[in-house]
């Protein structure tokens, strides 16, 4: 199990999941410029503040049923991301600048990481921070990135290209509507994926 016991491991898989939410809600957009990764980067990188659900399930090989989470997202523009785990187990992690807290009042235990000693986390932040913030290069940096679909209906892939990452995950899929991103897909190595669906706060 690829994302198991260690703390930063765990931390990793959580980073990508709570930067990737930070994306989820905004406002629709009228902008007649045709739809091309550009224009969906910089719509995506317009969203100031949001709140939403999440759901999360987890496949994995040596399970005959998938593991799911519940909780809720929060992402203050331009770098504080939160994911509050409820279900199973209370569990919450906060990205600021280059730092990621984890704290599980379960076990009682907090502790913050800086992203730098961490390059696998922070390549998964950056798959996401680089697209809030609409810096293609630092984005293809990491990762090859691809389009498909139309604006109502499409689908960002991110093969990653750093080794250790390589190591890691095989593929990343963000899908949504416009400026929404609905579902979040994460292909390991391994062959284990984790899913996760979001649902916008009502207003």
């Amino acid at each position: 199990m690829i994302f198991g016991g260690s703390l930063p491991a765990r931390c990793a898989q959580a980073a990508l999941w709570l930067c990737a939410a930070g994306a989820a809600i905004a406002a629709e957009t009228s902008d007649p410029v045709a739809w091309d990764v550009q224009r969906l980067m910089r719509e995506l990188a317009q969203v100031k503040t949001a709140h939403g659900r999440f759901f999360e399930r987890r496949h994995l090989g040596i399970l005959t049923a998938p593991l799911e989470s519940t909780g809720t997202l929060v992402y203050v523009a331009p770098d504080r991301l939160e994911k509050h785990t409820l279900r199973p187990r209370p569990e919450s992690l906060v990205l600021e600048r280059n730092e990621l807290t984890v704290e599980s009042r379960e076990r009682n235990q907090r502790r913050t990481l800086v992203l730098q000693d961490y390059p696998v986390i922070w390549a998964f932040v950056e798959s996401i921070r680089s697209t809030l913030a609409g810096d293609l290069p630092t984005l293809s940096r990491f990762y090859q990135v691809g389009l498909d679909g139309g604006e109502r209906r499409w689908r960002l892939t991110l093969k990653p290209s750093e080794p250790g990452m390589q190591d890691v995950v095989s593929e990343i899929r963000i899908s949504g509507d416009r400026t929404w991103i609905n579902a979040i897909e994460m292909i390991e190595t391994g062959g284990d994926r984790s899913v996760m669906t979001i649902i916008r706060d009502a207003p």
